[in-house]
């Protein structure tokens, strides 16, 4: 069974941080590319950050370039987020996501709540 499971999401103080998580189970995690999308109530589904198989490359969204950090680890199966200097803006349901292209299979976790205020 694949699962996708995130934690760390929460409440934060403008400026402040937090460390997303996302275990997978149920597949094999290093043949697949990761990514944390997040949707804003209101608002369409956004890709925030994404980590190529091995690690060795990663893209970032315009609006957290400098302050969001994601990475993965193949044996423990887990990609994290990493974000700073968070504002307001990125209050959002975080989604982890898993891709691979050949065949083309997706899969999406259930998402964790990021609330940014003071």
């Amino acid at each position: 069974q694949v699962r996708l499971v995130e934690s760390g999401g929460g409440l934060v103080q403008p400026g402040g941080s937090l460390r997303l998580s996302c275990a997978a189970s149920g597949f094999t995690f290093s043949s697949y590319a990761m990514s944390w999308y997040r949707q804003a109530p209101g608002k369409e589904r956004e890709l925030v950050a994404s980590i190529t198989r091995a690690g060795s490359s990663t893209n970032y969204a315009d609006s957290v370039k400098g302050r969001f950090t994601i990475s993965r680890d193949n044996i423990a199966k887990t990609v994290y987020l990493q974000m700073n200097s968070l504002k307001p803006e990125d209050t959002a349901v975080y989604y982890c996501h898993a891709e691979r292209t050949i065949p083309n299979v997706a899969y999406w976790g259930k998402g964790t709540l990021v609330t940014v205020s003071s």
